[in-house]
């Protein structure tokens, strides 16, 4: 049996001025939710559609520290962290 992965990830809106951080055992299927506005809320209000970082652990527990973590950061570290994985702030699972 394959050990479960968790991604802490950093979504976008389009014009990359909000951005949006969580964790997720299905990254793939929790983007296309985000995508889809299937949840009212944050994501859905501010338009976050791109994936822009991700971190991947097989620790629940160390996901969920790191995604707090992250969301005590300023924007100007989320920047530079998301810069030194993506620095022209691509979509990293562009839709199908």
């Amino acid at each position: 049996m394959q050990p479960k992965t968790y991604h802490v990830y950093i979504m976008s809106n389009p014009t990359n001025t909000v951005t949006y951080i969580g964790v997720t055992s299905n990254i793939e299927k929790r983007i296309w939710e985000h995508r889809e506005k299937l949840v009212d809320g944050f994501t859905k209000y501010y338009n976050i559609t791109k994936l822009v970082y991700y971190e991947e652990t097989s620790d629940v527990h160390s996901a969920l520290a790191r995604e707090k973590e992250l969301k005590k950061w300023r924007r100007e570290k989320k920047t530079w962290l998301i810069e030194s994985m993506n620095p022209e702030w691509r979509d990293l699972l562009p839709m199908q």
